[in-house]
């Protein structure tokens, strides 16, 4: 695994050297204004960003941004001051210290210790928008958009778009201690439109992560890309009316962890359970899903899109075991709300921009696999829905109720996978549910490097996953009888 230090030393020298900035007098700036806090840090950022989208064999949209900026916050108590801006120089970062400065005024907290260090790496730091050239990009999208319609004469529309960024991160902190991640990050999507008779329907896949272009663009890897979207509006253009009620439902492996991110993730997080909002506040220790129902948190799993090497405090990310064996042992935490809970920060405080304070956040969330091979699984239900892929959903944290749109479902019948169904939805409640689980498939799967999160006006990206399971008694909403 690649060392950490080159990010820092590119950091700091794209910050302090290029920009003009003075390391001793930034630093300065930095320990007064959070004389009297509890914590706080300076922010800075760099970004490149850009997208290519070919429609129908044409260039429909493309762009390209850079954008730099800082964020200053002090933390007194609960209470958190923070200032932004685009100007990155000493006059501006001394401006915002005097708004952040008002938070700690007659406070007597004592700086909190800054995180401890880590010398690895988890991803490249090479820029993926500079490696490959714009005439590139645009010509292998032309290229998805042949192979599509020459797979199938049903097809009637492509879309493919190709989007990447660059961010590098440099953490100060009121003590001098300073971290530095440098992310890369990268999606190809393929959205395809068939028709057969006076019937349209749609398939579409991605696949992306903290690579360079190189990860989406081998010919093997964006014709399996391409096949899946056909599969997909393939299966839809048999499908047949969702039925309705109460049902044994299986949800298949990788991307479907998405409704495990929404309806149970987002419940663990720190935030939430200090304020008490949360189905799961006050809970640890007690059961709250089903035996052999193991929930993670991992932001150190090598290339995957949530994944960073540390978090935007300058926390090294974790494993975190959130739910074991069906208990709950854990909440993702920043570093606020596990100092306000007696706890420690688990390398969850994430932000979108330096135009944000940081929040517990999700990075690649998913359920660990069980002991069933899942066609066993499948067998073992008489009548009940098979969903393989989900589109939209709904969820309350405070209740745990859920709504979820199933993009690829079938029904099982006689314990074999029968019609594919169109307009189903899974309705429920998310602790509930995690008591249902029955069954565990062997065959955990992460999904393909797509998964954005939003939270408080907030998105990051992130990564969900599971393996086959089947529970037991979920309200299915459907469009027939």
């Amino acid at each position: 695994m690649p060392d950490d230090s080159h990010a820092q030393l590119h950091a700091h020298d794209l910050f302090f050297t290029r920009a003009g900035l003075d390391a001793d007098r930034v630093r300065d700036i930095v320990g007064d204004a959070l004389t009297g806090a509890d914590d706080g840090e300076l922010f800075l950022e760099y970004r490149q960003s850009e997208s290519v989208m070919v429609d129908d064999g044409h260039i429909k949209s493309a762009s390209f941004d850079s954008g730099q900026g800082f964020g200053l916050r002090a933390v007194a108590g609960e209470t958190q001051g923070y200032a932004h801006g685009t100007d990155l120089t000493e006059d501006a970062i001394r401006r915002a210290a005097d708004t952040v400065r008002a938070v700690a005024s007659g406070h007597g907290g004592t700086l909190a210790a800054g995180p401890a260090g880590t010398n690895r790496r988890l991803y490249t730091d090479l820029n993926p928008l500079s490696l490959v050239p714009f005439e590139a990009k645009v010509a292998l999208l032309e290229e998805i958009d042949a192979y599509a319609r020459g797979r199938d004469p049903k097809v009637r529309q492509v879309s493919a778009s190709l989007a990447g960024s660059w961010q590098a991160v440099y953490i100060l902190r009121g003590d001098g201690s300073h971290g530095a991640d440098i992310r890369p990050l990268v999606r190809l999507n393929v959205t395809v439109v068939m028709a057969e008779g006076d019937r349209m329907e749609t398939g579409s896949h991605g696949m992306g992560g903290r690579v360079t272009y190189e990860g989406v663009m081998r010919t093997g890897d964006w014709r399996a890309c391409v096949d899946e979207a056909l599969r997909q509006a393939e299966v839809n253009l048999g499908s047949v009316p969702a039925p309705a009620g109460e049902m044994t439902v299986v949800l298949g492996p990788g991307w479907p962890g998405v409704m495990l991110h929404e309806a149970v993730g987002h419940g663990l997080e720190g935030d939430f359970n200090r304020k008490g909002t949360s189905a799961f506040s006050g809970r640890m220790g007690e059961r709250v899903a089903a035996k052999g129902v193991t929930v993670i948190d991992d932001g150190s799993i090598p290339d995957r899109r949530g994944s960073i090497t540390i978090d935007d405090e300058g926390t090294p990310s974790n494993r975190t075991v959130l739910i074991e064996d069906g208990i709950l042992v854990g909440y993702l935490q920043d570093r606020l709300n596990a100092r306000l809970t007696g706890t420690r920060s688990t390398g969850n405080g994430r932000r979108q921009s330096y135009a944000h304070p940081p929040l517990p956040r999700m990075t690649n969330t998913f359920m660990l696999g069980g002991d069933h091979d899942p066609a066993e699984i499948l067998a073992s239900v008489k009548n009940g829905l098979y969903a393989v892929n989900f589109g939209g959903g709904q969820v309350d944290i405070t209740s745990g109720k859920f709504v979820f749109s199933a993009s690829e479902a079938y029904l099982i019948e006689n314990g074999r996978i029968g019609p594919a169904v169109k307009g189903a939805t899974l309705i429920g409640n998310g602790p509930d549910a995690l008591t249902r689980v029955s069954m565990i498939g062997n065959d955990l799967a992460l999904d393909s490097g797509i998964g954005v999160c939003g939270k408080d006006g907030q998105g990051v990206p992130v990564g969900v996953g599971q393996p086959t399971m089947r529970i037991d008694g979920l309200t299915v909403g459907g469009t027939g009888g």
